[in-house]
C-alpha cells in the first residue's frame, strides 16, 4: 500500500502540490487525472523519491520514500522524458537494468519486444518517440517491482498500441503482485483501465473514488412523459442534471438505477430507458455539484 500523508511540494510563489492525502490498494490501477500543471508529474516524482515533500510523507508499505534506498526497490518509475543511453539498444538497455533490479525478467522482456516488434538490437537513438514510451513500459513492467510509477503512459502511442500496453498491464496484474499508478491529462486513457481514479486541480485531490462506486451511485435516464412534470421529479429524486430536448427528457441522478426506473415507471412514461454513463459524464456530474466547470479540467 501507498500512502500519502499531507504532502506538499512549493516551487518559488506556486504551490505545485497542496496537502494531498491518499491512499492507494495494492493490485489496483491507480489513475492520476488532471490538466498540464495540475501536479500530476510533481507528485509522481515525490512519490518516486526523485523531489523532497516540504511537507508530509510518502510511505510504501510503511517505509518512508525520501532518501530509503529499500523503498525504492519496491517501484520503477516511468518519467514523462524518460532517458536513454545514446548508444545504447533494448537488449542493452535491459542488461543495464537487470544489475539494479534483481527480478528483472529477461526472458519476459525479450519475449515482450518481440510480440510489440520493437528491435532489439536496433539504436534507440533512432526509435520514434512512440517507439521509446513503448520501450520504457516494458522495462518497468519487466523490472519486476511491485509498483509502477507511470507519467503521461500513452503519450504518443498510437490507438492500436494503447490497447496492446493496457493488455499488457493487465496480464502482468494477473501474474503476479503488481501495482500500476497512472499519471495523464487524457480521461479517456484511463478509464477502460483504472481501478480508481484521482483527480487532481491547482495540486489538490478535487475527487479519489474508485469507479465501481462512482458508476452504482449514478444513474442516467432518458424518458419521454406523457407531460412535463420536471418539478415533481426533482422533488422526489437527487437529480443531479436535467436537460430536455423536445418531449425527451434527459437526467442524470443520484442512486440505484433500478429504483431510480421504478419510481419513473409510477409517471407511465411512453419511454423510459437507464443509458451506461461514460467516466467523463459521471466526473462532470460529481464536480460540476463541487461547484467546478469539469470540462475546463479535463479538456
Amino acid at each position: 500500500m501507498i500512502e500519502l500523508k499531507n504532502v506538499s511540494k512549493i516551487f518559488g510563489d506556486v504551490k505545485a502540490v497542496d496537502n494531498i492525502c491518499l491512499a492507494i490498494r495494492n493490485n489496483t490501477v491507480m489513475g492520476l487525472l488532471g490538466t498540464n500543471g495540475a501536479g500530476k508529474s510533481t507528485l509522481l516524482r515525490m512519490m518516486a523519491g526523485v523531489l523532497k515533500p516540504d511537507d508530509g510523507e510518502i510511505l510504501i508499505e510503511n517505509i518512508p520514500v525520501w532518501n530509503n534506498p529499500e523503498a525504492k526497490g519496491k517501484f520503477f518509475y516511468i518519467s514523462d522524458d524518460q532517458y536513454y543511453f545514446p548508444n545504447s539498444t533494448p537488449k542493452e538497455f535491459g542488461s543495464f537494468y537487470k544489475t539494479y533490479y534483481p527480478a528483472f525478467d529477461e526472458e519476459r522482456f525479450h519475449h515482450l519486444l518481440d510480440k510489440i516488434d520493437l528491435p532489439a538490437d536496433r539504436k534507440i537513438r533512432t526509435f520514434s518517440k512512440g517507439m521509446k514510451k513503448q520501450l520504457s513500459i516494458l522495462i518497468g513492467i519487466c523490472a519486476g517491482t511491485d509498483y509502477l510509477f507511470c507519467d503521461e503512459t500513452f503519450d504518443g502511442l498510437d490507438p492500436v498500441m494503447r490497447q496492446a500496453i493496457k493488455a499488457i498491464f493487465i496480464q502482468e496484474m494477473q501474474r503476479r503482485s503488481f501495482t500500476p499508478v497512472i499519471a495523464s491529462h487524457n480521461l479517456r486513457e484511463l478509464e477502460d483501465i483504472s481501478d480508481h481514479i484521482g483527480l487532481l486541480h491547482k495540486g489538490g485531490v478535487l475527487l479519489s473514488q474508485d469507479l465501481e462506486e462512482l458508476k452504482c451511485n449514478l444513474t442516467k435516464i432518458q424518458c419521454v412523459l406523457p407531460e412535463e412534470l420536471d418539478e415533481k421529479i426533482q422533488n422526489a429524486l437527487l437529480v443531479l442534471k436535467m436537460q430536455r430536448h423536445g418531449k425527451l427528457l434527459t437526467m442524470t441522478v443520484r442512486g440505484e438505477t433500478e429504483k431510480v426506473v421504478s419510481w419513473l415507471n409510477t409517471l407511465n412514461p411512453i419511454y423510459c430507458e437507464a443509458v451506461p454513463l461514460t467516466l467523463e459524464e459521471i466526473f462532470i456530474s460529481e464536480t460540476e455539484v463541487a461547484g467546478y466547470d469539469i470540462k475546463s479540467l479535463i479538456s
